[in-house]
Order: C-alpha cells, then sequence, then structure tokens
C-alpha cells in the first residue's frame, strides 16, 4: 500500500531530516510538508494524508490544538514528534500512541512507522482506533494548565514550575523566562506561552511582556497613560495603555 504522509514541524533542517528518511522507504508518499498549525489543519482537511508527522511546539498553536482543529473525518494515523519528554508522559504512554523524541535516529523511526502501518491498516478495513478516540476526548475536555515547563539551555533541561515565574519578556522568535533569579529561553512566541499559562495567575501587560501577578508589588501612573508596574524584585516593567483592560481585570481580582 502507498501511504500518503505530511510532515508538519516550523524548523526546516528537522523537515528535511524527516524527509531525506522517509524517502527510504518504499510504502512513504509524502505528498506535502507544512510548518505552522493553521496550515497544517487546512492541508489535513482537504489532502486527507493517511500519516501526518506532527511537531508539537509550534509558533501559533500546537500539535494537540492542530488535532481539536482537524475534522473527525478526516483525522489521520498520528507520529507526534516532540524535543520535550513530558508531552509523551502526559499524552502518548497514557492513550499508547507513537512519538518520536528529537533527535531520534532511523532505527527509531521504522519503529513509529511499523504501528503506523498498522493503524492505518486496521483504519482502511473499517476498524475505529480506540486510543485516538480516548485522546481526542481528553483533548475535549477543560483545558488544564501544566504546572511546570520544560526548557533546554546551554545544553542542559530545566524544570521550572509556573508559580516561580516572576516574568516572561519577547526575544526574536523565543521568549525569555525569569523564574528565581535566572533566566531561560524558549522557541515560542507570546502569544503561544501566554495560552501555557494559567490567565488568572499572568497578566499580559505590554505586546513584549508578561507578569506573575503574585509578583506585582506595586503600580504608578505615567503621564503617556502607561503604566510603571514593580516586581517584588524591584524589576521595572511598562504597562501599555492598550493593556488597560488587563489592569481592570487585576483591580477586580484583588477587589
Amino acid at each position: 500500500m502507498s501511504i500518503r504522509t505530511l510532515i508538519v514541524d516550523d524548523e526546516k533542517l528537522a523537515r528535511d531530516k524527516l524527509h531525506r528518511l522517509l524517502g527510504k522507504e518504499k510504502d512513504i508518499n509524502i505528498i506535502g510538508e507544512c510548518n505552522c498549525g493553521t496550515d497544517t489543519v487546512e492541508f489535513i482537511n482537504k489532502k486527507n494524508p493517511d500519516l501526518v508527522f506532527l511537531d508539537i511546539q509550534m509558533p501559533e498553536f500546537n500539535g494537540f490544538e492542530v488535532i481539536r482543529k482537524i475534522k473527525p473525518e478526516n483525522m489521520p494515523t498520528i507520529i507526534f514528534v516532540t524535543a520535550y519528554d513530558q508531552y509523551a508522559l502526559d499524552a502518548f504512554n497514557v492513550h499508547a500512541l507513537d512519538y518520536l523524541t528529537k533527535p531520534f535516529d532511523r532505527e527509531r523511526l521504522q519503529i513509529a512507522l511499523q504501528k503506523a502501518r498498522n493503524q492505518i491498516e486496521n483504519s482502511r478495513q473499517g476498524d475505529i482506533d480506540e486510543r485516538l478516540i480516548s485522546l481526542l476526548n481528553n483533548l475535549k475536555e477543560e483545558k488544564e494548565y501544566p504546572d511546570r515547563l520544560v526548557l533546554k539551555s546551554s545544553g542542559k533541561i530545566y524544570f521550572v514550575k509556573t508559580e516561580d515565574i516572576d516574568w516572561i519578556e519577547a526575544a526574536g522568535n523565543y521568549v525569555k523566562i525569569h523564574a528565581e533569579g535566572k533566566s531561560h529561553m524558549l522557541r515560542e512566541t507570546m502569544t503561544g506561552i501566554e495560552k501555557k499559562l494559567p490567565p488568572d495567575k499572568f497578566l499580559r501587560i505590554h505586546r513584549s511582556s508578561l507578569v506573575n501577578i503574585d509578583r506585582i508589588k506595586e503600580l504608578n501612573p505615567l503621564f503617556s497613560g502607561d503604566y510603571l508596574v514593580t516586581l517584588q524584585d524591584d524589576t521595572e516593567l511598562t504597562l501599555s495603555r492598550n493593556y488597560h483592560d488587563r489592569l481592570k481585570e487585576l483591580f477586580e481580582k484583588f477587589s
């Protein structure tokens, strides 16, 4: 059988590696590549691939959110690709779905491919994959926010509790997370990281900054209509007048 395959990753080098490895598999027919969630959902709903290698950490919205937006009748077999083991522990092992942890080799890829082939064959025979249904049902439940983030920095992996985060700032294609006197870089957008944190604990005060509400010591009005936000460690940030609605939320929270 020929397996129509889509590769999804926001990093070109990662897409190229998968393309190269999959090119050695006679039954794999690569029909496209995507680098963001929006294009992925559109491609899947229009082209109906059999198999998708789906990166989890992507700008706009992640791999889990892609699944939420796919029409049920268009749901392909998914092999998730992740650089963070907590996703495997929290989602894949629970639902017995396969995943690849970066970096992976051809041997590990072939193990995942064989599982995918079996799943696709079952699907073509009309069988329903209960594991995928279980995952989809889980994703429909009320969103739960992680109590920690897993970050890579200088070759090390750090587990940072969200409650320990002081504030977050935009840094190009990354965000810089300030926590307990240290800073860590994460490849993510401000909008993306904001969605991962509980809105009752973190407040967007500027297009380039997000703060832990519990770290705010005082607010002082500025002539421009902005506010000077001082944190417990005396870090000074600006609350833009474009985010005054967030200020109202803050007042209501503590009033």
